[in-house]
């Protein structure tokens, strides 16, 4: 069997939303990267976010992309910190604050730092940010170019929020919108995809091997580059429409059924 790239989410795919990781799942990854497949975990958290799962799934070497894609590591446990940056894609904020500014005064705003956390106007619902906040006034978050610009309106509905998003009317950025009142938005061009397709190309893995598996939003251009794209169960139904299959929800550990057809 040839070796496979496998672009990998981890909230609502690897990990319940409980933030529970399955022994079962846990193996089958490990098993998966025993046969000679390359697992790359593919997330919108943060660096401080991610490095924690992977320590979980003792993926100590190879690569990992965050951010939505902004942000590239090569994994290693000779560096002093584990891991180094590869690839770091960012942009001028400001724009994008100043919309925001404008049209949801109310909502909580974040940039990213990486590696470190994330500067925020307010505080967010505890465990939505998988890093350390650091209060800050909104002319702080326009001060330096980021990977990263996140919006959260707690008090909105979904649908509210959409109509929010699209009343902002973002260009030249990329954009998606998340499980709840939630808004990532990244540099133009910047996603999953973007992230995986280099790493495709280092690791010299046909297109038509490659495996991407997620729930939300922003693995949409995921879906689109992998040869075999996989929606989890508990993805909203756009989500599902934009796979090529639909396997089993994460509580009932659906991911296990595609990896172990790898091996």
């Amino acid at each position: 069997m040839p070796r496979y790239l496998i672009g990998l989410d981890i909230d609502g795919t690897t990990i319940t939303h409980e933030g529970e990781l399955r022994e079962v799942v846990r193996e089958t990854i490990a098993q998966v990267r025993e046969a000679g497949h390359h697992v790359i975990i593919a997330t919108g958290r943060a660096i401080v976010g991610t490095l924690p799962i992977l320590d979980r799934l003792g993926i100590t070497e190879g690569y990992a992309v965050c951010s939505n894609g902004a942000l590239t590591l090569r994994l290693d446990p000779e560096l002093e910190d584990g891991y180094e940056v590869i690839e770091s894609i960012t942009f001028d904020p400001a724009p994008v604050l100043t919309l925001l500014r404008e049209h949801a005064p109310t909502a909580l705003v974040a940039v990213e730092e990486p590696g470190v956390g994330f500067k925020v106007t307010g505080n967010f619902p505890e465990g939505e940010l998988d890093a350390t906040e650091r209060v800050v006034p909104w002319e702080e978050l326009m001060t330096h170019p980021v990977t990263r610009v996140t919006l959260r309106q707690p008090e909105a509905s979904p649908e509210e929020f959409l109509e929010l998003v699209e009343r902002i009317g973002l260009h030249g950025v990329n954009y998606a919108v998340g499980w709840s009142a939630w808004l990532d938005i990244n540099p133009e061009g910047v996603s999953k995809a973007s992230g995986l397709e280099p790493l495709r190309e280092l690791l010299g893995v046909d297109p038509e091997h490659t495996i991407g598996i997620g729930d939300q939003r922003n693995d949409f251009e995921m879906f689109a580059w992998a040869g075999r794209a996989v929606a989890m169960g508990n993805a909203p139904d756009e989500v599902k429409a934009a796979a090529s299959e639909v396997t089993g929800h994460v509580d009932d550990d659906g991911l296990v059924p595609v990896l172990r057809s790898l091996l």
